[in-house]
C-alpha cells in the first residue's frame, strides 16, 4: 500500500483529490492531509509518504519553502498549482509532475498512475534538487532530461542545438554525448525560447549563444561544435534580427 499525503490550503481541493484517489486506486491510502507549510512538514516527517500532492501557494508560505525545509526528500512529488507561468516552466524544466486548478479528474488519475510507475526516490531527489536550483534567478538554469535508462541534469547554457527526429528530439550538448528524448521538438521550443533558443528550421532549434558564423549565401549556421545547421528561407530574417541583438 502506497502512503499518500495531500497538502493544500483549500479543504475542497483536498477532498476532491482524496475522493479520486480512494475511488480509483486500491493500492493507495491517503494517510494525512495538511493546509499549510508547517503542518505539511509535520505530517511528512510523521508518515514518511510515498507520494505527496503539494500546493504551491499557501497562507504560511509556498510548496517551495516546504521542500527547502526538508532534510531529505524521498517521495514522489505531484505539484498542485493554478495557472502560474513561472512555476509551470520551472516544473517542466525539472520533469516533475503537476496538476492544474481548476482540477480535471483525468489529469489527477494520469499523474497518479505515472507516480505509481516511477516511484524511484533517488531519481525524484535529482529532479527536485534541480527544480529548487532553478527557482534561484541567480543560478544558471538546469533542465532535467529523463530517459528510460538515465536522468540527465543539463545546464541550459551548454545545450548547443536540438534536432527533431520524428516524434523524438536529440539534444546536442557541449562536451557530452547526444541525448535522445521521446518528445517532439515543439515542446522544447516552448520551454527554451526565453533562454536564447530560436527555431531556424522545422527540424532545428539552436542556442543563439553557440552560433559561430552564419553563411548567408548557403543559409547555413556553423555552431560551436562545428556542426552545420540549415536555416529555412522564412526564418532567415528573424535569425539576422536576433543576431543583431547580441
Amino acid at each position: 500500500m502506497k502512503k499518500t499525503i495531500i497538502i493544500d490550503d483549500q479543504a475542497t481541493s483536498r477532498l476532491f483529490v482524496k475522493k479520486i484517489i480512494e475511488t480509483e486506486f486500491d493500492e493507495i491510502k491517503v494517510v494525512a492531509e495538511a493546509d499549510g507549510v508547517q503542518k505539511g512538514l509535520d505530517v511528512i516527517k510523521k508518515y514518511n509518504p510515498d507520494i505527496v500532492f503539494l500546493d504551491i501557494d499557501m497562507p504560511d508560505g509556498t510548496g517551495f519553502d516546504l521542500l527547502s525545509n526538508l532534510d531529505e526528500i524521498d517521495f514522489k512529488l505531484i505539484f498542485i498549482t493554478a495557472h502560474s507561468e513561472f512555476a509551470i516552466k520551472a516544473i517542466k524544466f525539472s520533469a516533475i509532475d503537476y496538476i492544474l486548478k481548476p482540477f480535471d479528474k483525468a489529469e489527477i488519475i494520469e499523474a497518479t498512475k505515472r507516480a505509481l510507475q516511477k516511484i524511484d526516490k533517488e531519481k525524484e531527489k535529482i529532479r527536485i534538487d534541480a527544480f529548487l536550483s532553478n527557482l534561484d534567478v541567480r543560478t544558471n538554469k538546469k533542465i532535467v532530461l529523463n530517459t528510460a535508462d538515465n536522468i540527465y541534469v543539463v545546464n541550459v547554457e551548454d545545450i548547443i542545438r536540438c534536432v527533431s527526429e520524428g516524434n523524438y528530439t536529440v539534444f546536442y550538448i557541449k562536451d557530452k554525448n547526444p541525448i535522445m528524448m521521446s518528445k517532439i521538438l515543439k515542446e522544447y521550443e516552448q520551454l527554451l525560447s526565453d533562454y536564447g533558443f530560436i527555431r531556424i528550421h522545422r527540424s532545428h532549434l539552436v542556442n543563439i549563444n553557440h552560433i559561430e558564423r552564419f553563411v548567408k549565401d548557403d543559409s547555413m549556421l556553423i555552431m560551436s561544435d562545428r556542426s552545420e545547421v540549415p536555416v529555412s528561407s522564412r526564418k532567415k530574417d528573424i535569425l539576422i534580427e536576433e543576431l543583431g541583438k547580441l
